[in-house]
């Protein structure tokens, strides 16, 4: 028997019972896939430490076991750096909020393409260069794209500005 059958008559074996070890274990089934994904995987990568008979149920399930417990240390790890970062942004955020409802308005009007270059130039601070490579066009073309896009947020918000005065005078 090659290691490939002993796996497969392992798998087709023991399969129903690590999905219903995993499934009473976690809250979605994407979190049930990971685990009878990860127990299976490392059968197959060990498979010559993989007892005969019956007692390869209990390997599988003492590596399930291991699976489940990563898992649940994963999730603690990303809800606290989850709650770190809620404070670090909430201390960084002004006392009072700065109005840019109008800049959001006309930077949501602008086409898909625009916005992408001037997130990348503003947000992220790149340069036209390294724009170019982000979205894989030449140098040039970024630039005048980056160019165009300006000009383009600033004729909205230039619309946006005489609505409003327009709106404050009736």
């Amino acid at each position: 028997m090659t290691d490939r059958d002993r796996f497969e008559a392992i798998y087709d074996a023991y399969y129903p019972v690590i999905h219903q070890y995993a499934t009473r274990r976690t809250s979605s089934s994407d979190d049930t896939a990971d685990v009878i994904s990860e127990t299976f995987l490392t059968a197959w990568r060990r498979i010559d430490d993989v007892p005969e008979g019956e007692e390869a149920l209990l390997w599988l399930y003492g590596v399930a076991r291991r699976v489940l417990a990563n898992q649940h240390r994963g999730e603690v790890r990303r809800a606290v750096l989850a709650e770190r970062l809620r404070a670090e942004l909430a201390a960084d955020r002004p006392v009072k909020p700065v109005d840019l409802d109008h800049v959001r308005l006309a930077f949501n009007g602008l086409p898909e393409r625009d916005r992408e270059v001037l997130a990348l130039a503003c947000w992220e601070d790149l340069t036209s260069d390294r724009i170019a490579k982000v979205v894989g066009c030449t140098a040039i073309a970024a630039r005048t794209r980056l160019r165009r896009a300006r000009k383009r947020l600033t004729a909205a918000l230039e619309r946006q500005a005489s609505l409003t005065i327009a709106m404050e005078e009736a």
